[in-house]
């Protein structure tokens, strides 16, 4: 099979050395990254009960979610919600299938609690937050080509839409997906009382990087202003200590600036997110799948998440073109960075894109006829095993925020 596989040489300033490179990481408990979350747990509980009801995954798409924020009124040694936080589920899926009835509606509360349960143990899931579900069914166009696409094994896009995905990571975007991580599985198990919501903010400018984090206090680990104080400076000690893990430039950090400590204004919460007190959220308004927002980098303002993992291009193109990125660069030498973008025609089937355009700046002394020949047989690998993508998705090997 010959695919429209096109490889050019770009000629740009490479991102380590332009002077101002910005980068974003929104935690887990960031209520944009509570509404991805709970859309692709849906998406993959749906897909693993269409299997065991019906043996095939069938259409439904659960991108639409929304995070109505809550209020609560905070203290140290532990405050109250007062209002819980509204999780809105909306989107599209199929309930019924050759006389069989799927209680997708069921099955997406389900799904949501449980995920929100697993990023945030100390919330009270009676009375801490409302979980609404509103999916109605697919358009039937669509319905068509995902079941005409049911008996192939490969699909047809869903949609006319495009992927995109960068690598190497630079130092300022490692580092800031480096803290995040950080924070999530070694100093948080270690120190409760920071929260889930945890925002990262990068600027290198030249050879400095700026840290500039938002992190939700949880309240009832803290007995007043000063141990709250003492938390911070301590979780800003450790960051200090592992930012040349991924960094030999000068790191500076800094953490809630916004915190007026003389007159007890802080980010305390009560189960540490900001959607208990104001902040609302929604599906795709935040990390792209490769865990970060890259304003220097091209990048699809797709929703990942939530998006069905069998044909639907807005969820495969970007996940795929990650993956093509990364792996033609540990692979191939020679490659300072690239770029790819897949583009899709509805209906088409997706192993075939309308184009697989793969951008490179070749390392100094290269040319691009050196890697252009490895580059092609990887993208072209990758597409013909792209079915691969909606398994790792929905065993939950691939992450999409």
């Amino acid at each position: 099979m010959i695919r429209n596989i096109r490889v050019e040489q770009i000629e740009q300033t490479p991102i380590e050395r332009q002077q101002i490179e910005l980068v974003e990481r929104k935690g887990i408990g960031h209520p944009d990254s509570i509404a991805d979350g709970i859309a692709e747990a849906v998406s993959r509980a749906l897909c693993r009960a269409y299997m065991d009801e019906c043996g095939v995954y069938l259409h439904h798409n659960t991108d639409q979610g929304e995070i109505v924020a809550g209020e609560s009124i905070p203290c140290f040694g532990g405050g109250k919600v007062v209002k819980p936080i509204y999780a809105l589920l909306t989107g599209r899926a199929t309930k019924v299938f050759d006389g069989v009835n799927i209680p997708a509606d069921a099955i997406a509360v389900e799904a949501a609690r449980a995920y929100v349960k697993s990023i945030i143990p100390i919330m009270n899931m009676e009375r801490d937050i409302i979980v609404d579900c509103r999916m109605g069914a697919g358009s039937t166009d669509l319905r068509d080509v995902f079941k005409t696409c049911g008996g192939t094994r490969v699909m047809r896009a869903n949609d006319t839409s495009f992927g995109v995905g960068h690598a190497p990571f630079s130092e300022a975007e490692s580092l800031v997906k480096g803290v995040s991580d950080y924070i999530d599985t070694v100093y948080r198990p270690r120190h409760p009382e920071v929260g889930t919501d945890v925002k990262v903010m990068g600027l290198r400018d030249g050879d400095e990087i700026t840290l500039t984090l938002a992190v939700a206090m949880v309240d009832r680990y803290l007995s007043d202003i000063g141990e709250y104080a003492e938390a911070v400076e301590k979780l800003k000690e450790s960051i200090q200590e592992i930012a040349p893990r991924f960094t030999g430039r000068t790191t500076r950090v800094h953490i809630n600036t916004a915190d007026d400590i003389a007159s007890g204004s802080v980010f305390l919460t009560v189960n540490g997110t900001s959607a208990e007190m104001g902040d609302d959220g929604s599906v795709g308004r935040g990390n792209r799948c490769n865990g970060l927002i890259t304003p220097n980098r091209p990048m699809s303002m797709e929703a990942t998440s939530g998006k069905n993992p069998i044909n639907h291009i807005g969820k495969i193109y970007n996940l795929l073109a990650t993956h093509l990125g990364t792996t033609c660069v540990a692979e191939v030498d020679g490659i300072e960075e690239i770029y790819i973008r897949l583009l899709s025609q509805i209906g088409h089937p997706i192993d075939q894109p309308l184009v697989a355009s793969v951008q490179i700046i070749p390392q100094q002394g290269v040319d691009l006829t050196e890697v252009t020949p490895a580059v092609e047989a990887i993208i072209d690998t990758g597409l013909e095993d792209i079915a691969g993508v909606t398994e790792k998705v929905i065993r939950g090997e691939l992450k999409t925020f």
